[in-house]
């Protein structure tokens, strides 16, 4: 595929930070003839966006719907909403791996992660091993192109509250650079030049790199 060759994208976490920015710079974007957003429900989406509404836990219902060229997954939540460690690993490792697999499945080329600073499947961290465990997973499926970016804590407009966030974004500047936090449009931006890059192999993008 050409770089000005007409891409199609999906979008899973369509309503989430980085994936309500991905929609909006995507739905703009004419290198894409057709943006589909996977949602759990009916979602105010930007104009031309295509949503599909599909159960997570029954994706592979959905699997018709799967295929796109380029597949943006910003899938996650927080130990505190799941309820348990058990739930949190069920949707940022489960769902984000049965997600990876079925849009190969459908001819999906390149998978575009949202992981987190720290990642490594090795960590004594539970979040950061999670998040390790599922980048080392989706590289054994086969992707000829895999983009991984790993931000810190994501700053923007949230419809809900986070308590680390709000008590961090005052002291952002006093952080070492490389744990700052980045602006959710910069992540997005960040994965949508890499998607339209389109490099082969698996690339890893640092904080620092989505912050400059």
């Amino acid at each position: 595929m050409t770089a000005t060759a007409a891409r199609t994208a999906l979008v899973a976490g369509a309503t989430g930070l980085v994936g309500g920015e991905l929609l909006r710079q995507l739905a703009t974007n004419s290198a894409y003839t057709r943006v589909t957003a996977l949602v759990r429900r009916a979602a105010d989406l930007p104009q031309g966006v295509v949503p599909v509404i599909a159960d997570f836990e029954r994706l592979d219902q959905a699997a018709e719907h799967l295929g796109a060229d380029h597949v943006f997954c910003g899938l996650g939540t927080t130990i505190r909403k799941a309820g348990s460690q058990a739930a949190f690993r069920h949707v940022d490792h489960d769902y984000v791996v049965s997600l990876a697999q079925l849009a190969r499945g459908r001819g999906a080329r390149h998978f575009l992660l949202v992981s987190s600073i720290g990642a490594d499947p090795r960590s004594r961290v539970f979040y950061t091993r999670v998040k390790g465990e599922v980048e080392a997973e989706v590289q054994t499926l086969g992707y000829p192109s895999l983009t991984i970016v790993r931000p810190s804590f994501l700053l923007g407009p949230r419809a809900e509250f986070r308590l680390v966030e709000a008590l961090m974004t005052p002291v952002v500047p006093l952080l070492p650079r490389r744990f700052r936090g980045v602006q959710a449009w910069a992540v997005a931006a960040t994965l949508i030049r890499a998607a339209t890059e389109d490099r082969s192999g698996v690339r890893v993008i640092e904080s620092r790199e989505i912050a400059d």
